[in-house]
């Protein structure tokens, strides 16, 4: 127990009162058991003798109440009389109100402002819930999970126990580059794999190390919330580049675009649209990077999840000139709760990274990388993906049908081809609508996620984003044609 005394009278009444006080101000609640008297005395450094004057004190008045052979407790029921709030903190001549008097830095300051509105991820209190970004838990091994965390909390070895290299478990890095390499093309070695908190760490990183206030960042229009809202806190001005059916296309950016620092993409799978980048595409931007000198940052999120084609080999893979950060995570693929993502690096950006890494987290949690590394070596992570993209191609299926039956004309489905989500455009409808919809639909009992935070503009219609991956074909029918009567759409 911590004691604070005020340095006014002798010490057994410093105590009383500090004692008294912090009953009455509810740090200790009624009913809660106070230290036995020998151990309170050694920790305040007293006799034994001080303790037990103020236990009587503190008894005698009814603050505190014995229980032979229990112990002593605050009393349950308080003496009236005394039961007065103590004065707020804020009304002290000193006080700060929400720091305002010290001050916050201008990246806390820009922080704030950008996360506010996004804060709040997902519809509340719906019964179909059509989030995107959430992986189904029905086909997770979650036995073998819990075997492999089990043998690995047995080992609990010097490398699982210990403060770790900030790049993460060498058996991890060393099998996820083999698995990029055979089912991604990408050009890496353990080395170069540094292991993080999510993919939203990796993007926190790469602006850190390449990006000041000022500089200029090429993103997708629309474009993944969460990497604008890395960079704008880093201070970046974004220079929006349309998206079309096959992606962005560096052809069409702006002049502004040839003084950018990086350019950020998701060519695999666009989001949100859900556009696949082709080849030539690939190879243009490149050119693009090493005309500007800027580097490209590929987030490869889902590109497990392909339905349809022949998939399209990472950017990463076509770069000869060490201008490519690939950025993958787990939590499409697995949960998002495991937080493990991972980042190849070109070997110039190896050190920086790593160092700035290091000042943020020292490392990222070892057991959780350990149970990866075996999932991944013993064929579970592979095995689990096939059966998860069969399931998902049914639930995809399931929610074409549904919009088809439902809407008909009046929808237009883009993007239904990869991942775990699809647009659903109402081109009848202006893009202010889209709140109706939303709201609309939620008080119908069915969550659907507006289209329009991910455009720095307004786009040319209403339009939702689907998540089908956490939902049954069962839910994902009931779920539109709930939809359809909410918007009058009966069928």
């Amino acid at each position: 127990m911590f004691i604070r005394s005020d340095q006014a009278g002798p010490i057994y009444q410093q105590l009383y009162r500090w004692m008294r006080e912090a009953i009455l101000r509810g740090e200790l609640q009624p009913g809660a058991r106070l230290p036995a008297t020998r151990t309170l005395a050694q920790d305040a450094g007293v006799s034994r003798n001080t303790i037990l004057l103020v236990y009587d004190q503190l008894r005698a008045e009814g603050y505190v109440e014995g229980h032979v052979g229990a112990g002593t407790f605050v009393a349950r029921e308080l003496p009236d009389d005394v039961l007065r709030p103590p004065p707020p903190r804020s009304a002290h001549p000193e006080a700060v109100a929400d720091g305002a008097a010290l001050g916050i830095s201008a990246y806390a300051k820009r922080a704030q402002i950008i996360l506010s509105p996004s804060m709040a991820p997902s519809v509340p209190n719906v019964r179909f819930d059509f989030r995107y970004g959430l992986p189904g838990v029905a086909e997770f091994p979650r036995d073998i999970w819990r075997r492999l965390l089990a043998r690995q909390a047995r080992r609990f070895s010097s490398e699982t126990s210990r403060y770790a290299h900030p790049a993460g478990l060498p058996r991890l890095r060393q099998v996820i580059a083999d698995y990029l390499r055979r089912a991604r093309a990408v050009d890496c070695t353990e080395d170069r794999v540094i292991v993080v908190n999510g993919s939203q760490q990796a993007l926190d990183l790469i602006a850190r190390t390449l990006i000041d206030p000022g500089d200029k960042v090429l993103v997708e229009e629309p474009h993944y919330l969460g990497a604008r809202e890395v960079f704008q806190a880093a201070g970046a001005e974004l220079v929006p580049c349309p998206v079309d059916g096959d992606g962005l296309d560096i052809e069409r950016a702006p002049a502004a675009a040839a003084k950018a620092r990086l350019a950020y993409v998701t060519p695999s799978h666009q989001f949100p649209t859900g556009a696949v980048m082709p080849l030539a595409r690939r190879l243009a931007l490149l050119a693009w990077a090493r005309k500007t000198r800027a580097y490209v940052v590929e987030d490869d999120y889902d590109s497990e999840f392909r339905y349809g084609g022949r998939p399209v080999e990472a950017v990463q893979a076509l770069d000869a000139a060490g201008q490519v950060i690939y950025v993958g995570t787990m939590s499409k693929t697995l949960f998002p709760s495991l937080r493990i993502g991972f980042l190849v690096l070109p070997p110039a950006l190896l050190k920086p990274v790593l160092a700035i890494k290091h000042l943020s987290d020292r490392h990222t949690p070892t057991l959780p990388q350990s149970v990866l590394a075996d999932f991944i070596a013993e064929g579970y992570f592979e095995r689990h993906v096939r059966r998860a993209r069969t399931q998902n191609a049914r639930r995809r299926a399931a929610l074409l049908e549904a919009l088809a039956r439902t809407f008909g004309d009046s929808v237009t489905v883009q993007g239904s081809n990869a991942g775990l989500h699809l647009v659903a455009w109402f081109p009848d409808r202006p893009a202010s609508d889209t709140g109706v919809i939303v709201a609309t639909a939620a008080a119908a009992g069915v969550g659907v996620y507006p289209i329009s935070p991910y455009y720095l503009s307004e786009p040319q219609s209403a339009g939702l984003l689907l998540g089908y991956g956490a939902l049954s074909e069962r839910d994902i029918d009931a779920g539109i044609r709930l939809l359809g009567r909410a918007l009058g759409r009966e069928n």
